[in-house]
């Protein structure tokens, strides 16, 4: 089975049944995921920012951010040194970095809706 490393913009779209949910679910069809720690984190801010924002739906959050923690995700530990150089060398955050980060690692596709972060893994490719 291909692997891909999945970015939390792709991931949330799933999880949180988003415009572009059944866009990720195709792009991430038949793939083993892979993902930073830190996406874990990306989620659960992504839902604490839908439940603020949506506070008659905040009880169903909770359960998706949880079913979602439970997908068959390998979580992978980053090169802190590594993510720095790079955010510095392509202007990313820490957080797109590290997702770059572990693609490029790994020599395995990223799956992304952020556009910056396309481009760096476009550019560095």
């Amino acid at each position: 089975m291909p692997a891909k490393i999945a970015d939390a913009s792709v991931i949330a779209a799933i999880a949180f049944g988003e415009p572009r949910a059944s866009e990720a679910e195709a792009l991430l069809d038949g793939s083993d995921i892979s993902a930073p720690t830190l996406l874990a984190y990306e989620l659960t801010s992504v839902a604490v920012k839908k439940a603020r924002l949506h506070p008659d739906r905040a009880d169903a959050i909770e359960p998706a951010l949880l079913a979602t923690m439970r997908l068959d995700i390998q979580w992978i530990d980053v090169d802190f040194g590594a993510v720095l150089r790079l955010a510095l060398a392509t202007g990313l955050t820490p957080y797109d970095a590290s997702y770059l980060h572990l693609a490029q690692t790994l020599r395995i596709p990223l799956a992304t809706f952020d556009e910056r972060l396309q481009t760096a893994a476009r550019n560095l490719a």
